[in-house]
């Protein structure tokens, strides 16, 4: 089975707080279901109250980041057997947080 990202940047929920209540309940409704049929791997947002660091290859940590390198708002990783599988989840995902989702495909690796 192949692994998928499905994401969204935090700039994209634009609702009201309203909407946003019910975007959450709805979307973690969304993830109980993964979870029961047994494809959820895991999920979050990124807390962006903490400011991200690089740690370079020689051990020093910055506060510099790769340039294009933010990375905000929420994501879950699914394990299905088809890209199709991915689109309906995220499909599902997209409708309950009331915005739309990237997909991505994580590639094979046979340590993992």
């Amino acid at each position: 089975m192949t692994k998928y990202l499905i994401s969204f940047p935090s700039e994209a929920m634009q609702l009201s707080n309203e909407e946003l209540a019910r975007a959450g309940v709805e979307s973690r409704a969304v993830i109980e279901q993964a979870k029961a049929a047994g494809v959820y791997v895991f999920g979050g947002g990124i807390d962006e109250s903490v400011d991200p660091v690089l740690v370079a290859a020689n051990g020093s940590v910055t506060r510099d980041l790769y340039p294009g390198g933010k990375l905000n708002g929420g994501f879950t990783v699914l394990e299905l057997p088809t890209r199709q599988e991915a689109e309906e989840w995220a499909r599902k995902i997209a409708v309950a947080c009331r915005c739309s989702q990237e997909l991505r495909q994580f590639m094979y690796d046979p340590a993992s």
